[in-house]
């Protein structure tokens, strides 16, 4: 059996199919369906089971599955909201229950990848998985860099741990996020609801619509995903990104190219996000690379076109 945290999210029901892709159906689903539109995540996955978050770890700690039936944990759920500010929740949500996860799969030699996030370097422009180089600007990419430092403290390690930093991920199944999904869903949106696509005014020296970010395709974060599931010898902290910022009018030139119309126009820069914005994001790939995962990232041109071909289908 697999288990997929957060698999009725937007990475975690792509993690899935990628999984039945390969011929798994023994596969237990955790996730939490507050928002109950997430179910049409899971509607065209196979899967054994599911379990709401809170029940599955009671089961966990209660010792009511067998471990050694358990082949990997891929823990994808965590609040990801950058505009949360709820601190112990955060924490609670993402730190502890990580943590409790993390222990479990040491006790039973299980491999363990999880999800971390762009976030913990904040400010910082080098992009580098080293403690030099992070900062996180909001709680929730506290959260994510806590559990990473948490994790380089346990050195001695009984079975594979991973945890990926994630870079601005776009693609199928995110429509359940809301204000949080990718600028490429909200530009396909913008378009057929007016031609008029919507970006942001420059700042922090970037002109209009030139802030860059690494636009990561999500087929590319489960290829990544599951190159670990197949090395288990290889444990640490790795970027997920293309290593390449693109601009965001370079996804919504995407945008319009795909749908053969539209034009852009720039919006002036909220104030609340002055301070706590990152304009500019691009993977250093040195690491992932040193482990032999030579993995080719689709470029925001490639992916979006295959995403709006998703999309508007």
């Amino acid at each position: 059996m697999i288990i997929v945290t957060g698999g009725a999210g937007f990475i975690g029901s792509n993690l899935v199919l990628g999984l039945n892709a390969r011929g798994y159906d023994d596969i237990l689903v955790v996730d939490h369906l507050t928002n109950g539109v997430k179910y049409r995540n899971l509607v065209d996955c196979k899967i054994a089971d599911y379990l709401d978050r809170s029940t599955f770890l009671e089961r966990l700690q209660q010792g009511a599955f067998h471990a050694e039936a358990i082949e990997a944990i891929f823990h994808q759920g965590a609040c990801s909201s950058t505009t949360e500010w709820d601190g112990r929740y955060m924490m609670d949500n993402n730190y502890e229950y990580s943590k409790t996860l993390f222990h479990y799969c040491q006790s039973h030699k299980i491999p363990f990848i999880y999800a971390s996030s762009a976030a913990t370097y904040g400010a910082d422009l080098t992009f580098k998985e080293e403690l030099a180089y992070e900062g996180p600007l909001n709680v929730y990419g506290y959260s994510k860099f806590q559990f990473d430092q948490y994790l380089r403290r346990h050195s001695k390690l009984t079975a594979q741990v991973v945890g990926l930093r994630y870079f601005n991920v776009y693609g199928p199944r995110e429509a359940h996020k809301g204000s949080m999904a990718s600028v490429a869903f909200h530009l396909n949106n913008q378009i057929k609801d007016s031609d008029e696509l919507r970006l942001f005014e420059g700042c922090d020296g970037y002109g209009n619509g030139e802030q860059r970010r690494d636009f990561v395709y999500v087929g590319d974060v489960v290829d990544i995903n599951l190159w670990f599931l197949d090395h288990p010898q290889v444990s640490g902290i790795y970027n997920c990104g293309t290593g390449r910022s693109q601009t965001f009018n370079d996804v919504a030139n995407a945008v319009i190219r795909y749908h053969q119309r539209g034009h852009i126009k720039y919006i002036p820069f909220p104030e609340h996000l002055k301070g706590c914005y990152q304009s500019f994001t691009e993977a250093n790939l040195d690491n992932l690379r040193s482990t032999g995962c030579q993995h080719q990232f689709k470029s925001v041109e490639q992916g979006v076109q295959l995403y709006m071909e998703w999309l508007n289908r």
